[in-house]
């Protein structure tokens, strides 16, 4: 398992830093952070799959918008008042499953769908540790980013 990989961590997307930094992964059962889960962090070939669509150059250029618009929208969820955005939660929380599945982030996109499912029932307790899960699974997503 590699020691170091480029994350948000969740005290820095509070902290309002937009940028991805370098910080040390903490041991998940021995296990890459790809596989672990009950979600994959990444569908292999996904984004094989938006390159034959859009080409290479297009492919990348819509990714690197992916992933500094969900360092914007972690940062937003947690910014945002349970108890007087809701709906707005949930339309962000659509948005980001979209986006995530588009580029096969499967394990963010199933935490971003059942964010946007609850929502209306959640406690603010539950919005903070889903918010907490959702940061991890954006962690081990962009671990598992090839480097092209």
């Amino acid at each position: 398992m590699r020691e170091t990989m480029h994350q948000l961590s969740p005290s820095s997307a509070r902290a309002g830093n937009l940028q991805a930094e370098a910080v040390v992964a903490p041991p998940l059962a021995a296990a890459h952070p790809c596989t672990t889960a009950t979600e994959p962090a990444l569908e292999p070939g996904a984004f094989d799959e938006l390159v034959r669509e859009i080409g290479l150059d297009g492919a990348c250029e819509v990714r690197a918008v992916f992933w500094t618009d969900t360092v914007a929208r972690l940062q937003l969820f947690s910014g945002l008042a349970l108890a007087e955005q809701r709906a707005r939660i949930e339309r962000e929380a659509h948005s980001l499953k979209s986006a995530a599945r588009t580029f096969g982030y499967l394990r963010l996109a199933a935490l971003a769908l059942r964010l946007e499912k609850s929502t209306a029932t959640l406690s603010e307790a539950e919005y903070r540790t889903l918010r907490d899960e959702m940061d991890a699974a954006y962690a081990a997503a962009l671990a598992c980013e090839p480097q092209r």
